[in-house]
């Protein structure tokens, strides 16, 4: 599988569990990110005793939540688990960013720019995005070159709109979840573990912490952690993304500019522009080399860079000489089919693992989080 816009269809992530959390139980998740962050709160406000534990904190540099940004969009093709599941954190994102009182979620809309008359990733999701009422608008090749002046669409068929996704501050809104858990009452640890046992974790510093139940939400590192019951089953690849300066008197036109995804089918290359006046972003999501998250050097590739600027000089001429003013790497915990991993533990039923985000898990992390503490609570 060479990108993850559209997962291998599920019904559901659902888990065995016999053994249900009951209020007053305790349990640790280890890892700080979208999903254990999310899932850590979810359980504290469900009376459930939490100590959240990650190496670096929540949203660093080396986590895969640690950027400035991420697309929210429903759209998934025929997979209508994630257009649902999206539907729901959507909701979620709007909650807490008015009860933080922090805009995380910018109501940008996304452009999907379909080289082919049957463009299946946005086609196949049309009758969910009735269903929700939330209905995405057709835009031809002529009014493509109309609206979206800074856009060559000679090599496009048509775009949709859609006017209900956008993007989320990622690290901003990773940190405020953590701080949100420990205001609520929940116990943070900044340190590195190591599994110990079925009912117990290590930290660095030696002590021993205890709980009911431990979940390892541990992003690209978890199949490291386990590489006998998790192993290559997520693995870790490392994925580019670049800010482009824009053209001084165009600046305007480029950061009102909405989301956007050239679905070509082959390189899925995207775009957030204008955040924070950082610069006119552009991701790649095919699939990069493996990569070491704790010791690889965040630095890009030669030709990987190559090719998003020939990439950027057809889609968005203008940008053809932009000039480089930042660039991350974003390290992606991949699973075989694009779909998430939630699952017990072979041997050790108090144990479980979450992770597989693939590359579009952060958008889902509210909603992924609240299900999560739904299976293990049964509330």
């Amino acid at each position: 599988m060479t990108n993850t816009f559209a997962p291998a269809s599920i019904k559901g992530l659902t888990a065995n569990n016999n053994h249900k959390l009951k209020h007053g139980d305790s349990a640790i998740v280890v890892g700080g990110g979208a999903f254990g962050g999310w899932t850590a709160l979810y359980l504290l406000r469900s009376g459930i005793k939490i100590t959240l534990i990650d190496a670096w904190g929540s949203g660093n540099s080396r986590s895969s939540s640690g950027d400035e940004t991420r697309v929210i969009r429903s759209t998934y093709g025929a997979n209508e688990f994630y257009f649902d599941l999206n539907v729901r954190a959507l909701s979620l994102w709007k909650e807490h960013q008015k009860a933080w009182n922090r805009q995380v979620f910018i109501n940008s809309g996304v452009l999907w720019l379909c080289h082919n008359e049957k463009c299946t990733l946005v086609d196949d999701s049309i009758p969910f995005s009735k269903k929700h009422k939330m209905e995405y608008e057709y835009i031809t090749k002529s009014d493509l070159a109309n609206r979206f002046g800074v856009v060559n669409s000679k090599d496009l068929h048509h775009g949709y709109y859609d006017p209900y996704g956008g993007y989320l501050k990622a690290r901003e809104s990773t940190q405020l979840v953590q701080e949100t858990f420990v205001k609520e009452g929940g116990t943070f640890i900044n340190s590195l573990v190591v599994p110990s046992d079925n009912t117990s974790v290590k930290l660095s510093d030696g002590r021993r912490v205890g709980a009911d139940t431990i979940i390892y939400a541990c992003g690209s590192w978890l199949g490291k952690m386990f590489p006998a019951e998790i192993g290559e089953r997520i693995s870790c690849s490392k994925q580019e993304v670049y800010y482009f300066g824009v053209p001084a008197e165009k600046a305007r036109e480029y950061d009102k500019f909405p989301v956007w995804v050239d679905a070509d089918e082959k390189d899925f290359y995207y775009g957030i522009p204008g955040n924070a006046s950082r610069g006119f972003k552009v991701g790649v999501d095919r699939r990069g080399k493996l990569f070491d998250p704790t010791n690889g050097e965040r630095t890009v590739e030669p030709e990987v860079l190559a090719h998003a600027r020939g990439f950027l000089a057809n889609r968005f001429p203008g940008l053809k000489d932009a000039p480089l003013v930042e660039s991350r790497v974003c390290p992606y915990e991949n699973s075989p089919d694009g779909n998430f991993v939630f699952e017990q533990h072979p041997e050790n039923k108090n144990v479980w693992f979450l992770g597989g985000g693939s590359g579009h898990g952060f958008k889902h992390g509210p909603a992924l989080g609240e299900m999560v503490c739904k299976s293990l609570t049964g509330l």
